[in-house]
């Protein structure tokens, strides 16, 4: 038969709030140069996947060029 899943552990008052502080504290340390490097490599990891559903992220925009003259 189905297991039945056990709930985390709740925490209420000073308890909850000392978990979320040092959470919180953690995640803000992380610099931003990081974080775009990590969301970088897993977007080359995830286009990489022959098999993606949903649309297709479209290659890196060239910066813009001049028009051209005819």
């Amino acid at each position: 038969m189905e297991e039945e899943l056990e709930l985390p552990d709740c925490h209420e008052g000073d308890q909850a709030f000392q978990r979320f502080d040092t959470t919180m504290t953690a995640l803000l340390a992380v610099p931003k140069t990081t974080i775009l490097r990590r969301q970088k490599a897993y977007r080359k990891k995830v286009d990489a996947n022959p098999n993606r559903r949903g649309p297709k992220r479209k290659g890196e925009q060239s910066p813009v060029t001049p028009p051209f003259d005819n």
